[in-house]
């Protein structure tokens, strides 16, 4: 099957830079794996294992400063990551977010250009925008096959 583009962004930044993620990030990654539609394409276990593997593989970034300047306030924990974990690029396809591009000298790209030794925050539409694109154990990243 072939990868949708915001799949191939996810592996590209997996692969290739540095996933910046905070608490809040996880908790709302955990809530859309969670959903039952996506029970239909894949089951929850391997949607939480790829939550788990993710992760793993990411660097937690504490948020210290607070940002209240995204038009939707739900987004405005993306830019805390961005700006508190030093991120080099956001990849958002959330037009929310990119009407701000860039944001602190922090560009906003839909798709990431190259993303090799960067820092790099990925919202979630940008690898969750179908649930064909939520990896099986098979189909995991490199970094995150066993």
């Amino acid at each position: 099957m072939k990868k949708s583009v915001a799949r191939d962004s996810l592996d590209k930044a997996i692969a290739e830079g540095e996933i910046l993620l905070s608490l809040d990030i996880i908790e709302e990654l955990y809530g859309v794996l969670s959903r039952p539609a996506f029970d239909r394409y894949i089951d929850e276990e391997d949607r939480l294992r790829f939550l788990s593997l993710l992760i793993k593989e990411a660097t937690l970034v504490e948020i210290s400063e607070q940002i209240q300047e995204c038009r939707d306030p739900k987004d405005d924990k993306f830019l805390e990551l961005a700006v508190n974990g030093n991120a080099t690029l956001i990849v958002s396809g959330d037009k929310d977010l990119q009407v701000l591009n860039p944001f602190r000298n922090i560009p906003i790209f839909s798709t990431p250009p190259r993303v090799s030794r960067r820092r790099v925050v990925i919202h979630p539409s940008s690898f969750l925008i179908h649930p064909y694109d939520l990896p099986t154990p098979s189909r995991l990243p490199l970094p995150f096959q066993q």
